[in-house]
């Protein structure tokens, strides 16, 4: 398979409406000390792994919560055991080459310490996709919860005739922004040191990321995920040589304050007055949209579009 050699930046975004796209621990729509509602790079990255595990069942997905016989969440040493199908692990080596095979390690890398059973290694791997916590670009951060009640009573309630009340919160509507890098170097020296056979980041894997990056959102549904939508997806492909360094999306990508006939309008202008100063260094731009549900206004030059 043909290695991957080309740095990118891009930007993803994910539309929330009635919906709670990443809650904290309270079940509340994260937000920062100011208001502003946020999500993790984790809840991307799990939209991304989801449906690679689902959609590509080919490919080993490391990183996924497995259960076993109790209904259990395994342990990272267990994990390894059981999609490697081994009961010891003593190379370092041969570790650093397994766990190069799972497509999820090989983007977003890995901080692997594997003990027990005589093993006692430890790995770390600075995966080549980079993705920054996603934040709120609409003007309005408006939470709201709502209580819901279970068909069962609780077994320390007095009034047994009662059932269970508990609360759910949402947000009423949300356009969240991740900015995110990919940089192949990032991963050679790792794969160089697991030797002769290990897998390393391919175009087939970034086919595959690019695909699940603008699609794994609305991919997946839940009761709390309903409503959460990917919405656009931007990706700056820089040519192989190029030493060029962007700044953040999240400072280059405005969402205006009105809709124009119910669709949110993101004004690119910045964007492509910094792409355009850098033109000779950009081999490939391409955009991604949701039509029913956004404008894009003043595009870069020669960028292809498409749908979601």
């Amino acid at each position: 398979m043909t290695q991957f050699k080309n740095r990118v930046f891009g930007a993803a975004i994910v539309k929330a409406v009635n919906s709670n796209y990443n809650a904290d621990f309270s079940g509340q729509p994260r937000t920062l000390p100011n208001g502003t509602v946020y999500a993790t790079d984790k809840a991307f990255k799990y939209t991304v792994k989801n449906y690679l595990k689902d959609v590509y069942s080919g490919e080993k997905i490391f990183y996924f919560k497995r259960l076993n016989d109790d209904f259990n969440p395994l342990t990272l040493e267990d994990t390894y055991f059981k999609v490697f199908n081994t009961k010891e692990a003593k190379d370092k080596k041969v570790v650093a080459k397994d766990i190069l095979s799972c497509i999820d390690i090989r983007l977003f890398g890995s901080t692997f310490a594997l003990k027990g059973k005589g093993a006692s290694i430890a790995l770390s791997i600075h995966g080549p996709v980079q993705i920054n916590h996603g934040v709120n670009i609409w003007g309005e951060n408006n939470i709201f919860s709502e209580q819901i009640t279970a068909p069962f009573s609780s077994p320390g309630d007095k009034d047994k005739e009662m059932t269970t009340i508990g609360r759910q919160s949402k947000l009423e509507e949300g356009h969240y922004l991740h900015h995110f890098s990919v940089n192949p170097k990032n991963i050679e020296e790792v794969v160089a040191l697991a030797g002769e056979g290990a897998d390393t980041l391919t175009v087939e894997d970034i086919h595959k990321l690019k695909e699940a990056m603008r699609r794994g959102a609305t991919y997946y549904d839940s009761a709390s995920k309903a409503g959460t939508e990917n919405e656009f997806f931007i990706w700056v492909q820089l040519k192989e040589t190029s030493k060029l360094v962007l700044p953040n999306f999240n400072n280059l990508v405005f969402m205006e304050n009105e809709k124009q006939n119910g669709k949110v309008v993101l004004d690119l202008t910045k964007l492509s007055e910094e792409l355009k100063k850098h033109k000779e260094e950009v081999e490939s731009i391409e955009i991604y949209r949701n039509d029913a549900s956004i404008l894009i206004k003043n595009q870069p030059e020669d960028a292809n579009i498409f749908g979601l």
